[in-house]
C-alpha cells in the first residue's frame, strides 16, 4: 500500500463515525452472507446413528434418517423430528424459518403480531418477517455492489476516453450522455423490465443500461486536467502508449476522486431496487425482497410490524451508507492532506 493510501486510511479511521458505521455495515453484510446459517428451515447438524448429516448444505431423503419417502426430509415434520431425537440430535440455527417458509403452526389469522416464535411477525403468507429481512438484505446488498461495481467500470472508461482524446469523441459523448442521463430512469427501467420475463439478470443489465454515466463526468473533468501535465507529455514523448498512459499513469490518479463516490451509487442502487421491488417490477415474486415488504406493509395497515420493519431496515442500512461515504470522501479530499 502506498503512503498516500495509507494516509487516507488514517484519515478514514480518525472519522469515528464513519468508522464506527463501516463496522456495522460489516457486521450487517457479514449476519447477511450467512442467511443460511442463522435464519432456515432445516437443521445446521444432524447426528443420527452415529453418522453425521449437514442439511443446511446437503439434500438428504427421508429414508436417511428411518422414514418411508425416498423425497426431502421435511425437518418441521413431526415425524421426522422424532425420528432423529430417537436416535441422535440435531442443532438448529436461531431463527427456524427460511425466507419462503409458512408458520403452519399459527393459531391467529395471518399477518400475526410478533411472537417468541417469530420475532418480527408474519407476512400476509405467514412467512417470517425477520427471515424474510436477512435473506432481502443479502440480495439487495449483493446486487447493489454488483450493479455499483459494474457501472463504475464503464462509467470510469467512458470517461477516460472522452476527457483523454477530448475533440469531436468528447462532443458526441457529451451529447449522448446529456440525452441519456434526461430519461426518466425508474420509469423507463419499469418499461423494458415489463416486456420480460422477471429475473435479476434482466434487472441487472437493464439498471446497468441507465446506471453507467454517474461517473464519467467526474472521471472525465480529471482527465481533461491531467492529459496537460508534465509527466502525461514526458510519456508521449518518450513514445509511451495511450492505452498505458490511460490505464497506468492518469486512472490511478483520477480514481481517488471516483471511489469517494462509490457508497453513494451503492445507497442508489439500493433505493432504485426496492422501488423497483415496491412498484413490482423489480425481483421475482418468490425473492426475499425489502421493496415487496414495504408493499405489504402499505396493503396491511392493521399490520404495522411489517412497514416499521422494512422502513427501520432500510433507514439503518441507507444511513450507515451515506456515513461512509462521507467519511470516504473527506479521507480522499486533497484539500485534507
Amino acid at each position: 500500500m502506498s503512503p498516500l493510501m495509507q494516509r487516507r486510511l488514517q484519515r478514514f479511521k480518525q472519522n469515528r463515525l464513519g468508522y464506527l458505521c463501516f463496522i456495522l455495515f460489516s457486521i450487517i453484510f457479514t449476519v447477511s452472507l450467512a442467511a443460511e446459517f442463522i435464519a432456515n428451515d432445516k437443521p445446521l447438524l444432524v447426528s443420527y446413528k452415529n453418522s453425521w448429516y449437514v442439511p443446511v448444505l446437503k439434500t438428504y431423503p427421508e429414508t436417511a434418517f428411518g422414514g418411508v419417502f425416498e423425497t426431502e426430509a421435511d425437518y418441521k415434520d413431526p415425524v421426522v423430528q422424532q425420528l432423529i431425537s430417537d436416535n441422535g440430535w440435531a442443532v438448529w440455527p436461531l431463527i427456524r424459518f427460511s425466507y419462503n417458509t409458512p408458520n403452519l403452526e399459527l393459531a391467529v389469522p395471518v399477518p400475526s403480531e410478533p411472537t417468541s416464535q417469530n420475532w418480527l411477525g408474519t407476512d400476509d403468507q405467514g412467512r417470517d418477517v425477520l427471515a424474510r429481512i436477512i435473506y432481502g438484505l443479502r440480495v439487495s446488498l449483493l446486487f447493489g455492489f454488483a450493479l455499483t461495481l459494474a457501472s463504475a467500470t464503464v462509467g470510469v472508461i467512458i470517461g477516460a476516453l472522452q476527457g483523454y482524446y477530448g475533440g469531436w469523441l468528447d462532443l458526441i459523448g457529451q451529447r449522448i450522455i446529456e440525452v441519456w442521463g434526461g430519461l426518466p430512469m425508474l420509469f423507463m427501467v419499469m418499461v423494458l423490465v415489463s416486456m420480460f420475463t422477471p429475473s435479476v439478470y434482466w434487472l441487472f443489465l437493464i439498471m446497468l443500461l441507465f446506471g453507467w454515466p454517474a461517473l464519467v463526468g467526474l472521471v472525465r473533468a480529471e482527465f481533461l486536467r491531467a492529459r496537460n501535465l508534465d509527466y502525461v507529455r514526458a510519456a508521449k514523448g518518450l513514445g509511451v502508449s495511450n492505452q498505458k498512459i490511460i490505464f497506468r499513469h492518469i486512472l490511478p490518479n483520477a480514481m481517488s476522486s471516483s471511489l469517494s463516490q462509490l457508497p453513494f451509487m451503492l445507497t442508489a442502487n439500493i433505493t432504485a431496487l426496492t422501488a423497483l421491488d415496491f412498484l413490482g417490477y423489480g425481483l421475482p415474486p418468490d425473492a426475499a425482497s425489502l421493496g415487496e415488504l414495504l408493499l405489504q406493509g402499505k396493503e396491511n395497515l392493521t399490520a404495522p410490524w411489517l412497514a416499521l420493519s422494512g422502513f427501520f431496515t432500510l433507514a439503518i442500512v441507507l444511513s450507515l451508507l451515506i456515513y461512509i461515504g462521507e467519511a470516504t470522501r473527506d479521507a480522499f479530499d486533497p484539500r485534507r492532506q
